[in-house]
């Protein structure tokens, strides 16, 4: 079984083919670390130069994260919300 290690938005996925994986909006796919069939295995220094392609299935957002901010006897309170974008994927391919 073929699985790869990539990096994009700033986060690491151990990925496999036909996995979903969600994703940060603009992915790319290129940055891959490491790739490894069966007892072969290649790790990049810092990357391979090795592309994994994915079919983009659709977006969604994720529930609402909210950041309260609160200075007690100073009538201090801030409020701020916000959701997250995502992609989701199938990888299709590890070369």
């Amino acid at each position: 079984m073929k699985i790869a290690i990539i990096e994009t938005g700033g986060k690491q996925y151990l990925v496999a083919e036909g996995q979903k994986i969600q994703v940060e909006k603009n992915p790319d796919f290129n940055k891959v670390l490491l790739l490894a069939d069966g007892d072969k295995v290649e790790v990049g220094k810092p990357y391979l130069n090795k592309k994994v392609t994915a079919e983009l299935l659709g977006e969604k957002r994720l529930d609402k994260v909210t950041a309260f901010k609160y200075h007690s006897k100073t009538r201090y309170r801030k409020k701020k919300g916000h959701r997250q974008s995502m992609l989701l994927a199938v990888i299709k391919s590890l070369a």
